[in-house]
């Protein structure tokens, strides 16, 4: 039985020191690193930037009110389309005491001047019939009433306009009739039967009874960073996409560019301004979000590789161009010119041709 044991021993620290032995040597074997092998080829790139902001119409036209007073009538809604001089709410006066009492005296007084003057012209008509007074003087008492009878009539739409804010005859042009001044649709009707509202004026800005737009003129206003508000210019192609639209894409053109920059977050951003080219059927609502893409560079028909085989060093780059397939591969350290990038492809002006691979990045290890 000891010697069972003793010959297990044995073989158990031979095996250990055969394993050992096996594992030390293939530790000292050199490892064989497999690369992918990327192949140049010739593309189109392009550098872009996207721009962050909003769709909205380029006119927004605030209906304010020329009289001050109370919401009576609310016509339109919003999301209603309406035409210049169309009414979209009306306001009922509330006179101030003071032009009230005053309207009302002025009227008093007109109306027993107008009497007086109709006495005095029916004597006068009565003594020129009888031929007792000249023509001359019979045309003066004429001219006398004709002028009550238009104060009579001043005094009486006087006190119509402080009590309502119109008259008979002239109910069109009525300041009381709120009216859009554009062909568009109604974007908001902030106001509602019973509110006050103010007039506009020198002091204030007045009530706004509705906002309306041209929702066929479209633009979008956005923000592009200072480091590159060089590189755009008016005029530029620009695609936008509206993420409440499914992501549709449309075509626009970069119209605006601020001269002057606003700091937010640490970054100065200048404002961008794009006209819309929103095809036929399509419904944009003002305020959608939307991203502007620009492309800042184009390069064409260039040699291009994925920038993550250039090797950077200093002012220098490098490839390293396939010399010898199979295991191991073998390379060469070679010197190349790029061009631009688009953050994932890089272009190469010279040092490789298109029939050349390129070492790129390890797939397996041995």
């Amino acid at each position: 039985m000891k010697k069972y044991v003793k010959y297990g021993v044995m073989a158990l620290v031979a095996f250990v020191f055969i394993g050992t032995f096996v594992f030390l040597y293939q530790k000292s074997l050199p490892k064989v690193t497999e690369y992918e092998l990327l192949t140049p080829e010739r593309t189109t790139l392009e550098k872009t930037t996207v721009a962050t902001g909003k769709v909205e119409p380029r006119d927004e036209i605030l209906i304010k009110p020329q009289i001050s007073g109370i919401i009576a009538e609310v016509y339109k809604e919003a999301g209603e389309t309406v035409k210049a001089g169309e009414v979209i709410a009306k306001v009922k006066v509330i006179p101030e005491l003071g032009q009230l009492n005053s309207a009302e005296s002025r009227l008093r007084l007109a109306e027993m001047n107008g009497k007086q003057a109709e006495n005095e012209f029916g004597r006068n008509e009565q003594l020129y019939n009888d031929k007792l007074i000249s023509r001359e003087e019979y045309e003066q008492a004429e001219v006398k009433v004709k002028q009550a009878r238009e104060e009579l009539q001043t005094a009486k739409d006087n006190l119509q306009i402080v009590k309502e804010g119109i008259t008979q005859s002239s109910a069109s042009f009525s300041s009381t009739l709120i009216r859009s001044t554009i062909d568009g649709l109604i974007l908001d009707v902030p106001i509602k039967v019973g509110n006050s509202v103010i007039m506009s004026n020198t002091f204030n800005d007045g009530t706004t009874i509705a906002s309306v737009a041209n929702m066929n003129d479209l633009i979008f206003r956005g923000k592009i960073d200072e480091t590159e508000v060089g590189k755009v210019y008016e005029g530029m192609p620009v695609k936008l996409t509206i993420g409440a639209l499914q992501n549709l894409t449309f075509d626009a053109t970069l119209e605006y560019i601020s001269p002057k920059a606003t700091e937010e977050n640490g970054a100065n951003q200048f404002e961008i301004k794009a006209a819309i080219k929103a095809p036929e059927g399509v419904k944009i609502r003002s305020g959608y979000s939307a991203n502007a893409e620009i492309v800042l560079e184009r390069a064409e028909n260039v040699l291009a590789i994925p920038e993550s085989a250039i090797e950077f060093s200093g002012d220098s780059t490098f490839v390293y161009v396939l010399t010898k397939a199979g295991t191991p591969q073998e390379f060469r350290r070679q010197s190349v010119e790029v061009g631009m990038s688009d953050g994932i492809k890089i272009a190469i002006k010279n040092g490789i041709h298109e029939k050349e691979q390129v070492r790129g990045l390890v797939i397996n290890e041995e």
